[in-house]
């Protein structure tokens, strides 16, 4: 998981920068012949273009989107953790480490009551147990956590830009 520390201001995207940015959120797979006919640009200007997009970091990565259910962990729950006392020391060891951890699928640092949602998907009810005791709540400074299964999963199917 990405750090969300200050970065630098990215230059505004142009209509040629957005339209190879749909065409990469509608799939990351498309090859460069196809994304340059598309956005209306010769081949060398959109590997120039693309490159560009991720050196400046508004494509983060490429990568697949793999069903828990498949590949043997069909339990997969929200979990709001809590912190108790608020030591930058405690976010900054749970932000580094437990999206890490087997079956984290996300972590969010949050505003509210909680401060941080983290996606699993684990093996069972038991697995989801364990892995909130295990590495949940024996963390420094984790003061609560609670878990919402997931019943079903809907992607957004909007984009971006």
């Amino acid at each position: 998981m990405a750090r969300n520390s200050p970065k630098p201001e990215v230059p505004p995207l142009d209509d040629t920068d957005r339209a190879l940015v749909r065409l990469l959120e509608a799939d990351g797979r498309t090859s460069n012949a196809t994304l340059a006919r598309e956005a209306g640009i010769a081949e060398s200007t959109c590997l120039v273009r693309v490159r560009s997009l991720r050196e400046r970091g508004v494509v983060r990565g490429i990568h697949a989107d793999i069903d828990p259910h498949a590949v043997g962990r069909p339990v997969e729950a929200m979990i709001a953790v809590r912190f108790g006392g608020h030591r930058r020391s405690h976010f900054e060891q749970f932000r580094d480490e437990v999206p890490t951890l087997p079956g984290v699928r996300a972590a969010y640092h949050v505003a509210g009551a909680n401060d941080y949602f983290v996606l699993v998907a684990a093996e069972s009810a038991d697995a989801l147990r364990d892995f909130v005791l295990d590495h949940l709540t024996s963390r420094p400074g984790v003061l609560h956590a609670e878990s919402a299964l997931i019943f079903e999963s809907l992607r957004g199917q909007g984009t971006l830009t």
